[in-house]
């Protein structure tokens, strides 16, 4: 009885996003997919903020060191907001990429 509402609790303490993918998917199945949903938003973010052209095996070696990162970010997903941090950073560098996109060919027409 006393596990139960210990459960309870901890499912309660999840951030939302972790929530709602415990209660969709079997509890075997949601780290592996919290793992994947930040790397691949960890990868966007990269991609849209900070990725500047470089070879192969440097990119290589820049998405090993994320896939690591993210392994720890993983854990701190569980209880603090993560995945919704990086949305926002996400949304946020698609808005400034499509905007700057529309000015260059503003600028480009003219």
């Amino acid at each position: 009885m006393n596990g139960t509402i210990g459960d309870a609790e901890t499912i309660e303490a999840m951030s939302p996003v972790v929530r709602m993918i415990y209660e969709l998917t079997s509890s075997s199945v949601t780290g592996i997919l919290l793992f994947a949903v930040i790397f691949i938003l960890s990868a966007i973010v990269y991609k849209l903020g900070f990725a500047r052209k470089i070879k192969l095996w440097q990119n290589v070696v820049v998405y090993s060191f994320l896939f690591a990162g993210c392994i720890m970010l993983t854990f701190f997903a569980i209880f603090l907001p993560i995945v919704e941090g990086l949305l926002v950073a996400a949304l946020i560098l698609i808005i400034y990429r499509v905007r700057r996109m529309n000015e260059h060919k503003e600028n480009s027409a003219v």
